[in-house]
């Protein structure tokens, strides 16, 4: 009889768990110190990554040693790096030690605190994180769990405002009968985010039931409390049900703000859940000379806010605050046997669950709590200021070439600017083909949008290590590509 043979395999070992953790975070150390040497964008063709993977997953163990090499070498290349100083695309996606280390932390423990036995600590500091942040934000008392509302933690707005659009649905239909939920309607505007349009149809929400309203130059791309009013009654007129108004403080295109108090006024007319979407500048709002475009937040239901777009939280993090959370619980809970237990029936503890699309949910509010720990409010408002300055720093460059206007009225740090057209018609191709040649370039990346029918390339500041020289480089570069650009014939795409 031959001798047994005995596995070794320990998948959390905790002598290999220091020694590997420590690689990996070597590695990503090292990443940080070089990220400025890679193309912002990536350079990569479609497909590329399948030439350097194997077409079958490998049946004995590879050392990390070897899988870090292939990070270097086949991963690396196919990223845009979204923390390289001369990333000013989209909105950022903060990153900083806390946050890392927070991360760190959520990942470590590995808790899932769906419901508040499964981890108590879990479920109540995110109960005072929410409170927290809430407060830097001045949120009225009704928001905050210490005032009868109360804070969740959700990985995206997307899912904020699908959970928040859910309370509202099953609140009306509870009272006009759930075979209406055709008769809904949601308003936006063209410039809030697709999320909203997104999340109508997950609610069940006919697509031809949705409102996007225009806005224009006239009032700086901000919805019209007046132009609002006269749709719900059009709606209602034509036997609809005006339902949920979405309003937002920093449009992706334009960074725009809409009126909330006027909006807010609207929405109690007509008895419609008014949310607010702050999910950019929202984190601008923990200072006080940003603060003021919160006003008039005491007239919504629900508020939310991206602490990893700004606020030096590593993804994934959005903050959703509600001043009714039993319509929450009431649309979005589920009560299986397997999750009964003495403290839920007591009603005396917060079941997340309840709060949230999914049951099972990360320990977000230990990485928040860790950044705000770590930095202070001090330091974060500071955080702010600089990315503040540092736009207003690329918009004065913009102002000093008369090639160039900037496009709409910076509020945050965001700037939104253009080549002017030499001539009618050729301002899209124009400025399209400024930012390929700038993107292209692998020296910086930006993005565009379009606003008013006029075609715009978005400078967004607020990647963590970008420091004044990059947006002068950036300037730098964005001059030379347009003299190269102008000299080139142009085909009029569009009328400006």
């Amino acid at each position: 009889m031959g001798s047994l043979s005995f596995n070794t395999f320990s998948p959390l070992d905790p002598q290999s768990f220091s020694e590997e953790s420590k690689m990996v975070v070597d590695f990503i150390a090292d990443y940080y110190k070089n990220v400025e040497k890679y193309p912002v964008q990536s350079q990569v063709d479609p497909g590329y990554l399948m030439h350097h993977c194997p077409d079958t997953a490998p049946y004995c163990p590879e050392p990390l040693e070897t899988i870090l090499k292939d990070v270097s070498d086949s991963i690396i290349p196919g990223l845009t790096h979204w923390q390289s100083p001369n990333f000013f695309g989209y909105f950022q996606a903060n990153a900083s030690t806390a946050g890392f280390l927070g991360e760190m932390l959520c990942t470590g423990l590995n808790v899932v605190g769906f419901n508040w036995i499964a981890s108590p600590a879990a479920t109540e500091l995110e109960s005072i994180v929410m409170d927290w942040v809430g407060k830097m934000l001045m949120l009225p008392p009704s928001f905050l769990f210490s005032g009868g509302g109360g804070g969740v933690l959700h990985g995206s707005t997307c899912e904020a405002i699908i959970c928040s659009l859910a309370a509202a649905r099953d609140k009306v239909l509870k009272k006009i009968g759930h075979h209406k939920i055709t008769k809904l309607v949601v308003y936006g505007s063209d410039q809030t985010h697709s999320t909203l349009q997104k999340a109508s149809k997950l609610v069940g929400i006919p697509t031809s039931n949705f409102r996007s309203l225009p806005t224009s130059f006239s009032n700086d791309f901000a919805l019209c409390p007046d132009d609002v009013r006269t749709a719900m009654e059009e709606d209602i007129g034509a036997g609809l049900v005006p339902l949920f108004l979405c309003a937002t403080v920093g449009t992706t295109s334009s960074g725009a703000v809409d009126p909330l108090e006027a909006l807010g006024h609207v929405a109690k007319d007509f008895k419609v859940w008014l949310h607010i979407d702050a999910a950019y500048a929202g984190s601008a709002c923990i200072c006080p000379e940003f603060r003021h475009h919160l006003n008039g937040v005491e007239l919504a239901h629900s508020i939310s806010m991206n602490p990893h777009k700004w606020l030096l939280t590593n993804m994934d993090c959005c903050c959703l605050w509600i001043k009714e959370p039993k319509l929450f619980v009431d649309s979005l809970s589920t009560a299986p046997e397997y999750l009964r237990n003495n403290a839920s029936e007591s009603k005396k503890v917060i079941d997340y669950k309840d709060w949230q699309i999914a049951l099972s949910r990360r320990f977000r509010a230990i990485k928040v709590w860790v950044v705000i720990r770590r930095h202070g409010l001090d330091n974060l408002m500071f955080h702010i200021r600089s990315d503040v300055n540092l736009a207003k720093r690329f918009e004065a460059h913009v102002a000093t070439d008369p090639r160039f206007e900037v496009v709409v009225p910076r509020r945050f740090a965001l700037v939104c600017f253009r080549l002017r057209p030499r001539e009618e018609g050729e301002g899209t191709e124009l400025n399209s083909r400024l930012l390929m040649a700038v993107n292209g370039s692998g020296a910086a990346f930006m993005t565009h949008a379009v606003v008013g029918g006029i075609y715009i390339i978005r400078c967004a500041i607020g990647s963590t290590l970008t420091e004044s020289r990059h947006v002068d480089s950036l300037w730098k570069l964005i001059q030379e590509k347009a003299q190269l650009v102008l000299q080139e014939p142009c085909l009029a795409l569009e009328e400006d």
